[in-house]
């Protein structure tokens, strides 16, 4: 179980700065966002976009491609590298800290990462920098299991990871989020209500994919390397001998808050 509440992970900095040391393995193997979502954002047409917590350009690179201008903020270089590499312009720092040097922004975007933000000067740091009518998106991911695929690996992490035991739920436990009073964007006068929308996806993985992307994983990581090196060869060898693929469902939740 993790050490604080989703609410406080931003205090967990050993956790937040967890990826820059396997950012090329995270770049590989975490999937892209669902096409839909890249299109319901472009469809905004905003002329200046800022990815906050970009890390190595998952979300960055697809709103590029669809032609718009974006800005990565990332706080670790070893991310941001990556993120360049893919033709993002990226600047580090932490987003409550970072000088936007008088520039506004038509939407900003955050992937997977507003967890690792302080909640309540991110939401001051946003205001400062969207523009009247702009959009804040900020997005992630929920990945499940087939039942008999989480039976199999339930052993697995009882036995070399414990206190990871429930990371991938399984599909009939996937959990379900909604906006709420507890979301200090809903709270502030700055923003419109919340809007949620939610994208449904599925995926098959062979044993190197899936070993891969869990790798990739805070409370993983924080096994250390003996443990995690363990654990990840128990669920390459369960998975090889289920037929050598599995199948994941995945559903991307996104949380739009428009500035007034």
């Amino acid at each position: 179980m993790p050490d604080v509440s989703p609410q406080e992970l931003h205090l967990d900095r050993e956790r937040a700065g967890s990826f820059g040391s396997v950012a090329e393995r995270y770049d590989r193997y975490r999937p892209r966002y669902p096409s839909e979502l890249i299109d319901d954002l472009a469809g905004l047409r905003p002329a200046k976009v800022l990815d906050v917590g970009c890390g190595t350009g998952k979300a960055a690179v697809a709103l590029v491609e669809r032609g718009l201008s974006v800005l990565g903020v990332e706080v670790d270089e070893r991310m941001a590298r990556v993120a360049r590499g893919h033709g993002v312009e990226v600047q580090v720092a932490a987003f409550e800290s970072w000088d936007a040097a008088g520039r506004t922004f038509d939407l900003i975007t955050c992937g997977d990462a507003w967890h690792w933000i302080d909640p309540e000067r991110g939401v001051a740091k946003a205001a400062e920098v969207l523009n009247a009518g702009g959009t804040i998106a900020r997005f992630w991911t929920s990945t499940a299991l087939d039942e008999a695929v989480s039976a199999a690996f339930d052993p697995i992490y009882r036995m070399y990871a414990p206190e990871v035991t429930q990371v991938w739920h399984s599909a009939q436990s996937m959990p379900r989020v909604h906006a709420s009073s507890d979301d200090l964007f809903e709270r502030s006068a700055s923003f419109l209500p919340v809007e949620m929308r939610s994208y449904q996806w599925e995926r098959s993985f062979d044993s190197d994919e899936w070993v891969g992307l869990a790798a990739t994983v805070s409370d993983h990581r924080k096994l250390g390397a003996e443990r995690l090196k363990v654990l990840l060869s128990a669920l390459r060898l369960k998975i090889n001998e289920l037929g050598g693929t599995i199948h994941s469902h995945h559903e991307t939740y996104a949380l739009l808050a428009q500035r007034v």
